[in-house]
């Protein structure tokens, strides 16, 4: 995973590795594990992408 020093400053130092986003018709961003290719974890809170993770070309 990423490093994340020193804690508590609100950003993350490199990308998350083995993982990348792509955005669903409905807008929000779906996490995707780089290996399998499935589906990890879908934003819902709000309709921004995930922070620190490379996103997929379409």
């Amino acid at each position: 995973m990423a490093k994340n020093r020193p804690y508590g400053d609100g950003h993350r130092i490199g990308a998350v590795r083995d993982r990348s986003q792509t955005q669903t018709p409905s807008g929000h961003y779906v996490k995707r594990d780089a290996d399998t290719g499935r589906f990890i974890d879908v934003k819902t809170s709000d309709k921004t992408p995930f922070k620190g993770v490379r996103r997929e070309k379409k």
